[in-house]
């Protein structure tokens, strides 16, 4: 009996005399067709169809080339397209007894999966557990150079030998043998093509009904324009890491010539002016040329072969005629490639990169084809100019010669991206030179070298000075990390520019750092600094005409991890911005104080509960105001950029990018005032990081403190500390305890650091003293400060707390 499978339609089986008339009927014919036996034998086969061509059925397909799509009669009044396949038979004779006709229906299976299968753009093979081809479709043939009668029934490693032991074949015979699907991404030339292409591979056994692997099946298609810009990412991410590690102008130029080496290219030469190597204005593109001959000098090269003298000072000279070919690029400020001849054919799969053969991707002019290249053992040349803040500091050569790879439009790009990393940090290095004598001393007395490490914030920070001609200014920003796993965040800006303006912003910074030592609250902070700055001011020469201090701007922020609480106090400076990690703005209730300086004002601190993962914004007036817009509306573009990247708490933006992308929107070229921007990214402690108790004021409860301490740190795996904790939990539980008043507290605090606090609401602190050798007491605080890493008082309005801070161990 006939049987259908329930994914596959069914097929008609239509048996027709020599004379066109119906003579048996499947039972498929009748599921497919409508109609039963009695209905058609004996009839015309012609009148089954809509339009029957002249002859039918003798006239449609034979069995090795079916027609259609041939449209039927359905009794309810429809069409059906079908698939024919007419097969004659014949007598001992030879004599033609009739045709069996079949029509499987168009547009179901297994004749659509066919004609799926057959044109798909990706390349698609099926082989027996012995990886002999059973079938392949037109694609794939394209890729192996062979027709499907070709390969037929012939082993793949004995067809491609030279594919023997590669990832490919081995996980061919690998999923034949276990029958465990596999993927995996492979890099090879196709057969005919110049260029090597990365394919994503699937394999998967092919099972008959009662699960036995009857074969392996694949499919692959080109990824190589993603493969290919994730090679190219890389080399960008590592040149990102390693060009500008220093501020040297050949020791960057040498950064530049390794970074391409050999992941890119074969061979990499930097070539500089003079000037820029002394520190000194390069040459305008247009003047540069005008004296003839062209000298630069060889500051960094890379290759296979390298020179004895590569390290040799100074760099050795290189001489360009005006007419060649690198001065022209230099002039023009465009990146040139030459190749070695006309490329190749290659990126044909379907969704292969656009490569050199195509001209739509290239940029005018571009490539050159170069005979003379060869001559030199090269296949290809890129030349590009470094250009860095509209200056031209020299030009780039990026050449292959031991690869067969001709350059594309893609490589074009990433020596381009290359050539601009390095360009802006030769320029940096340049500029270095010519100003350390002034501006390193000045820097370093003004902004930190770098941001601490804290768990409390994740920070990032900008500062960018104003033009040229306006000098150097007065704004500031620092971290400052506080006892209790806190952290301080302080941004200034100080009136005018020039010297004056950044000596009196050391001053503030340092007095600052001092003040917040002590652990006052912003409020205190800040007036104890209007108080200080008033002191300078008084002994300031009258014939100085600065400013100073006065009138200087400060805002001072506290963060505390465990209780995500934020206070803060602003000294005539502008508020922050608070982005949610949803990306929507908070509110930030706090008053400007007064500007350091006036004197007699009070300064008001405001606390804020913030969600893990906040954004801080602390700025200064030069990010949001210029010529073009007032204080508002830069405030509200600032917010606008800000909130655009943080709105996914899932995947939060890179805050040293989003500093770039933030300078970049908010300040003009010309701007005519200096600016600092500092990012950070809250986060909150671990609750389970943060353990208290209470202790009633008896000795007695030493003992209970002791054990809660030792407790806790053998939770938190810190057995190595239990020891020293215990000692010091002691000493400042019995200090509270004599001295003291209750309530009295214990909190422990694993972050960076193992932090113990003892809080009491007494306000006298604690005096550390060397005790004599005959008084039975005041060796506590001694033994604290001996057996810790820092230690100190802070005083809120419900008493004070004493801490300590030990050293961990890496985990």
């Amino acid at each position: 009996m006939e049987t259908f499978g329930g994914r596959d339609a069914p097929t008609a089986v239509i048996a027709v005399d020599p004379d066109g008339t119906v003579s048996g009927w499947s039972e498929g014919a009748c599921h497919l067709l409508g109609r039963t036996a009695a209905e058609t034998v004996g009839r015309p086969a012609a009148e089954l169809l809509v339009d029957p061509p002249a002859g039918f059925p003798e006239s449609c397909g034979t069995g090795t080339d079916p027609a259609g799509p041939v449209a039927f009669r359905h009794p309810d009044g429809s069409t059906l397209d079908a698939v024919v396949t007419v097969h004659p038979l014949h007598g001992t004779d030879g004599q033609l007894l009739g045709r069996v006709v079949t029509a499987q229906r168009w547009d179901r299976r297994p004749v659509i999966a066919d004609r799926a299968f057959e044109q798909c753009p990706f390349a698609l093979g099926v082989y027996d557990p012995e990886l002999r081809f059973l079938w392949m479709n037109a694609v794939a043939g394209d890729v192996i150079a062979h027709s499907e009668e070709q390969v037929l029934g012939e082993k793949y490693r004995e067809l491609f030998p030279e594919l023997e032991g590669l990832a490919y074949t081995n996980q061919l015979s690998e999923v034949a043998r276990t029958g465990e699907p596999a993927r995996l991404i492979t890099v090879f030339r196709p057969r005919g093509s110049d260029y090597a292409n990365a394919w994503a591979t699937s394999m998967w056994p092919v099972r008959d009904a009662e699960g036995r692997i009857r074969a392996v099946a694949n499919w692959g298609f080109d990824m190589s324009a993603e493969y290919w810009a994730r090679q190219r990412l890389l080399i960008l991410k590592e040149a990102g890491s390693g060009i500008g590690r220093t501020l040297d102008v050949v020791s960057t130029a040498g950064e530049l010539a390794g970074a391409a080496v050999p992941g890119f290219v074969d061979l990499v030469t930097v070539d500089l002016f003079e000037e820029v190597l002394r520190g000194e204005e390069p040459p305008s593109a247009t003047s540069f040329a005008a004296g003839g001959t062209v000298v630069l000098r060889r500051a960094g090269r890379s290759g296979a072969e390298q020179e004895e003298d590569r390290a040799a000072e100074p760099p050795p000279p290189v001489h360009y005629s005006p007419n060649s070919l690198v001065v022209r690029c230099m002039a023009a400020g465009r990146s040139t490639v030459q190749l070695a001849a006309e490329p190749g054919p290659g990126g044909e799969w379907g969704f292969g990169p656009g490569l050199a053969a195509d001209p739509a991707h290239w940029p005018p002019g571009n490539p050159v084809i170069d005979g003379t290249l060869g001559a030199v053992g090269q296949t290809g040349r890129i030349i590009v100019p470094l250009l860095a803040r509209g200056a031209l500091l020299g030009v780039v050569t990026f050449a292959r010669g031991d690869r067969p790879e001709a350059f594309t439009a893609d490589d074009l790009i990433l020596a381009e991206e290359l050539a601009a990393k390095a360009a802006v940090a030769i320029d940096n290095a340049r500029r270095y030179t010519r100003e350390h004598t002034t501006a390193l001393t000045l820097q370093r007395s003004l902004l930190p070298q770098r941001l601490p490490g804290h768990q409390a914030v994740e920070a990032a920070t900008r500062y960018l000075p104003a033009a040229a001609g306006a000098g150097v200014g007065g704004d500031w920003y620092d971290i400052i990390p506080l006892s209790g796993a806190r952290v301080a965040l302080v941004v200034g800006d100080v009136v005018g520019h020039g010297l004056h303006a950044s000596a009196s912003m050391g001053r503030l910074r340092t007095a600052v750092r001092t003040l917040a030592d002590v652990d006052l609250p912003p409020d205190e902070l800040l007036t104890h600094l209007d108080d200080l700055v008033l002191r300078l001011s008084s002994l300031r020469p009258e014939e100085d005409g600065s400013a100073g201090e006065s009138g200087a701007t400060c805002l001072y922020t506290v963060y505390d991890p465990v209780s995500r609480r934020c206070t803060l106090a602003s000294a005539g400076h502008p508020l922050p911005l608070v982005i949610a990690p949803d990306g929507t703005s908070l509110p930030v209730p706090a008053r400007h104080g007064p500007p350091l300086g006036i004197g007699g004002l009070p300064f008001e601190a405001t606390e804020l509960e913030l969600p893990e993962g906040s954004l801080l914004a602390l700025y200064t007036d030069g990010l949001v105001e210029s010529r073009e817009r007032d204080v508002d509306q830069g405030v509200a573009e600032l917010r606008r950029v800000l909130a655009g990247p943080s709105s996914s708490p899932e995947a939060p933006c890179d805050l040293e990018a989003l500093c770039d992308t933030a300078l970049e929107a908010m300040l003009p070229v010309d701007r005519t005032d200096d600016a600092a921007l500092l990012l950070a990214r809250t986060r909150a402690l671990d609750p389970q990081h943060v353990a208290s108790c209470d202790i009633e004021p008896d000795t007695s409860q030493v003992a209970e403190a002791r054990r809660f301490a030792a407790e806790r740190l053998r939770a938190w795996g810190l057995e190595e500390a239990e020891f020293v904790t215990e000692l010091v939990v002691s000493e400042l539980v019995t200090n509270a305890i004599k001295y003291g008043r209750p309530p009295i507290r214990l909190r422990l605090i694993r972050d960076l650091e193992l932090i113990c606090e003892v809080s009491d609401a007494s306000d006298t602190s604690p005096r550390l003293r060397r005790a004599r050798d005959v008084d039975e007491g005041g060796r506590g605080l001694m033994l604290v400060a001996q057996l810790s890493k820092a230690w100190g008082t802070r005083h809120g309005t419900n008493g004070k707390t004493i801490w300590c801070a030990q050293t961990l161990g890496p985990e």
